[in-house]
């Protein structure tokens, strides 16, 4: 069990700084270099599992390949016995979904944040990753408004967008990974379409969650709505975004919101530079 004054290599653990599915993270500081870190660690029950400890190793082997200032920085990856750390910088701030929760952001705002995105995105699919599981969770904002990119445990290297547009004519509707049949792989809240039908993804998978992440941050809510992770993957794959009328937004940025949204990925922006 991790504790504070936990050693872990020259890492000294101070405190928690959150808990998710697949693990901890811990505030710690480098004792050699004399800086703040975040150190992540994968769940004891998961240690087992090569399916976690895959997607583990690939967060860090994904985001450490990326050089961005929007994207997190991975140091290392700590072996210790039989387990697993990754030891990345430390980003003061609030994740995206906290500032909507507590915030009313200006558009000046939405913007600002939404470009420091698809920058982030168009350097990772430049390099031939795509995220996979953009969400507001999954970004965080510095106090002087730079944004990060947070977890790139479900990244992927891309398919050739011909190889994704032979699979569309394809009735190939069931949720599953390219490892688990069955399996969602993502959030469903910002899941594309082809996302959640299983279909090979590129770069406009993300686009579309980048879509659903700006429609949320204007509107105040998603664009695609559900109880549960069915009814929502199902509002994704059948419904359309109520309009935005009335929240201020110029008639040409919501065409541009709408174009991400679109359920054929044709139809989108081709890739996150022509968004840009």
């Amino acid at each position: 069990m991790i504790t504070p004054n936990t050693r872990i290599g020259r890492y000294l653990i101070e405190s928690v700084l959150g808990v998710g599915g697949m693990g901890e993270v811990f505030l710690a500081t480098d004792t050699e270099l004399d800086r703040k870190v975040a150190i992540k660690c994968l769940s004891q029950e998961f240690n087992d599992d090569p399916e976690r400890v895959r997607r583990f190793m690939q967060e860090a082997k994904s985001a450490s390949a990326l050089n961005h200032p929007n994207i997190i920085t991975v140091y290392e990856i700590v072996k210790t016995g039989d387990s697993q750390f990754i030891a990345a910088e430390f980003i003061e701030g609030a994740p995206l979904s906290e500032k909507l929760k507590t915030e009313n952001l200006s558009l000046e705002s939405v913007f600002e944040i939404v470009t420091q995105i698809a920058s982030a995105l168009n350097a990772a699919h430049s390099a031939g990753i795509v995220h996979r599981d953009i969400k507001p969770d999954n970004v965080m904002v510095r106090p002087d408004g730079l944004v990060k990119i947070l977890d790139f445990g479900i990244a992927k290297l891309s398919a050739p967008i011909a190889e994704a547009r032979s699979t569309e004519s394809e009735d190939n509707t069931a949720i599953q990974s390219h490892t688990t049949p069955g399996m969602i792989i993502g959030t469903a809240n910002y899941m594309s379409p082809e996302q959640a039908k299983g279909q090979v993804v590129d770069a406009r998978t993300d686009i579309f969650s980048l879509g659903v992440v700006l429609y949320e941050m204007i509107a105040g809510h998603l664009p695609f709505e559900g109880k549960t992770a069915m009814e929502m993957i199902s509002s994704v794959l059948k419904d359309e975004p109520k309009p935005l009328t009335g929240s201020g937004v110029h008639p040409d940025m919501e065409a541009i919101i709408a174009k991400t949204l679109k359920k054929d990925r044709n139809e989108r922006y081709g890739d996150t530079k022509e968004l840009l």
